[in-house]
């Protein structure tokens, strides 16, 4: 099926866009409507009050149409991803949101009957008495339907709101107190609604007896006209949901069988061969094979996580769109690397996932899920013992673990300070990150401030043991910037948070030329930048690094200079 170009007005991130907006407007109605609902916890007048409020934002004729259009947009664009997806098979979370969303019709159009279409056809009042009376004391049983739908909307919406905000850089600190939010919503909606049913349920309650309000409600729920109107309203919206769904059923159906006839084939290094129909992603492939294969994004090209390697042929594939190009660049991808959430094959083709899951079995207890984390700004520091093994090498093993446990605890202490992460520590030498919950600009103040405390220290465990040691303690220290991917990695027990990439890899040599150099520190020209370091009187050198074609700027530091804090310029 041929899709507008990435250019167009209506390309795939308009929709997306178009698809987001028109929930978030949904999601905020939902928000306040059981806001208002949690009111009744106080009192049944306290809830009628801050309706008005709510109607004053929904019912005038701007809210009315904001909401009723982003409903019919919302709708008309989850059925069109449905359409648009080649397989059904999708990860455990978009499938309970899907299938949630496809519920909330059945489970809501009487009430919209009831309230908005009989308020506004029929003059109904659909006051907080109206409608609790009628669901709690006249009708249990829609009463606990609506119930059900307070509890599927909520899901659904939070669903969609994890998935929107999963990979921002502060969602992991805000995602804890959201999570509480989530679940006390609903629950104090749903506390609010039995609330004010037992208070209309007391016999001393004074019920309304607004000869207005009840004449107007008695002709709603008894008058033969209005109750045939109100019953074609309602078969009306049923029909044009299940016609809509069956539409696209039906032409899911028609296009399977049309494509029966026209597939092509993708082969897997292990030997696998899925036979998909034309138009189908290599991603799509995989999950109809049953074939693991990463797709942190969900398949919107906004990663990497899922790129495969081309076996052979690569320049005859259909090209890669506009968003793709974009990603591909950013991972400096070889022209046979294509995204197989984007890469729509029209012959055969070989291909290799480039990050491949680890199938395991069973997880060990309380373990967490190997992840292939996401992209973030962070500062990475290398910090390595020089000499070490002529420092070493007449001296008893426990001695060596003593100096070491010396020399990691001034390290991890430092770090800790100043406002970092110790990742690991690699023999006698230890990697840290800064930046996982700050901006680049205070991570690489922190970082340097950790690097002069780190000097600092040794410096007087050096003049401790001066006597013990064959030569003078010294240290090397490499921190360098920019994107690397943060996740949970490993195997079983053995997992942690760590980064990798070529920030890491970077700071890494940078630490090997401090020993060049026979300096304490060195650091990259973006870390100075960023801490507005002032480095007046610091050598500043060009060197090679591997895998970059033009070489870095970097700022050698002298153990004399590196225990003072770099301050910055002002």
């Amino acid at each position: 099926m041929t899709t507008v170009s990435a250019t167009g007005i209506f390309s795939e991130r308009t929709i997306r866009r178009a698809r987001l907006g028109s929930g978030l407007v949904i999601f905020t109605f939902v928000l306040l409507h059981l806001s208002n609902h949690a009111l009744g916890l106080i009192s049944l007048s306290a809830a009628d009050n801050a309706r008005h409020l709510f109607i004053g934002i929904w019912r005038n004729p701007v809210g009315t149409a904001v909401f009723y259009s982003s409903v019919l947009i919302h709708m008309a664009l989850v059925l069109r991803a449905i359409y648009m997806r080649r397989s059904l098979v999708m990860p455990k979370g978009e499938t309970a949101q899907t299938l949630l969303g496809l519920l909330i019709p059945l489970l809501l159009i009487d009430h919209v009957i009831g309230t908005r279409i009989g308020h506004e056809l029929y003059g109904y009042i659909d006051d907080y008495q109206t409608i609790v009376e009628q669901q709690w004391i006249k009708s249990p049983a829609t009463g606990m339907r609506q119930a059900v739908a307070v509890i599927v909307v909520w899901i659904h919406g939070c669903i969609g709101i994890h998935f929107w905000l999963r990979y921002r850089a502060w969602y992991a600190n805000v995602s804890a107190p959201l999570l509480a939010l989530a679940i006390l919503v609903p629950v104090l909606s749903l506390l609010g609604f039995v609330q004010m049913g037992r208070t209309l349920a007391d016999p001393s309650y004074q019920l309304s007896t607004n000869p207005y309000e009840v004449n107007l409600n008695a002709r709603f729920l008894s008058d033969p006209q209005v109750r045939a109107d109100v019953a074609t309203v309602r078969a009306g919206l049923y029909g044009a949901f299940s016609a809509s769904l069956l539409i696209v059923v039906a032409a899911r159906a028609r296009r399977r069988l049309k494509e029966r006839l026209d597939q092509v084939a993708v082969h897997y290094p292990g030997g696998e061969v899925i036979r998909v129909p034309r138009g189908f992603t290599v991603l799509e492939a995989s999950r109809l094979g049953g074939l693991p294969h990463y797709s942190v994004c969900g398949g919107k090209g906004q990663c990497s996580t899922c790129r495969v390697q081309i076996l052979g042929d690569y320049e005859s594939l259909p090209p890669a769109d506009k968003m793709e190009q974009t990603t591909l660049r950013r991972i400096n991808a070889g022209p046979d690397v294509r995204l197989a959430c984007q890469l729509r094959p029209d012959r055969d083709l070989a291909v290799a996932p480039l990050l491949v899951p680890a199938v395991e079995t069973a997880l060990p207890a309380n373990s967490q899920e190997t992840s292939p984390g996401r992209e973030r700004e962070i500062v990475v520091l290398f910090v390595d013992i020089r000499h070490f093994t002529t420092l070493t090498e007449t001296r008893l093993p426990f001695d060596v673990v003593f100096l070491l446990n010396r020399y990691f605890a001034i390290i991890g202490k430092a770090v800790e300070q100043a406002g970092g992460r110790l990742d690991k520590f690699i023999g006698d030498g230890a990697m840290a990150l800064f930046g996982l919950n700050t901006a680049p600009e205070e991570a690489c103040r922190q970082a340097l401030n950790a690097a002069a405390a780190i000097v600092a220290e040794i410096e007087k465990l050096a003049a401790e043991l001066a006597d013990e040691l064959t030569l003078p303690l010294r240290i090397a220290i490499g921190i360098h910037t920019g994107p690397a991917v943060v996740g949970t990695m490993g195997y079983g027990r053995v997992r942690s948070m760590t980064a990798i990439g070529d920030t890491v890899n970077v700071a890494s040599r940078l630490e090997s030329a401090a020993k060049e150099f026979e300096a304490a520190i060195v650091i990259s020209e973006p870390v100075a930048k960023l801490a507005d370091a002032n480095l007046s009187g610091i050598e500043s050198r060009e060197i090679s690094v591997r895998g970059r074609a033009l070489p870095l700027k970097v700022y050698v530091i002298p153990r004399e200079k590196a225990a003072e804090p770099l301050e910055g310029k002002d």
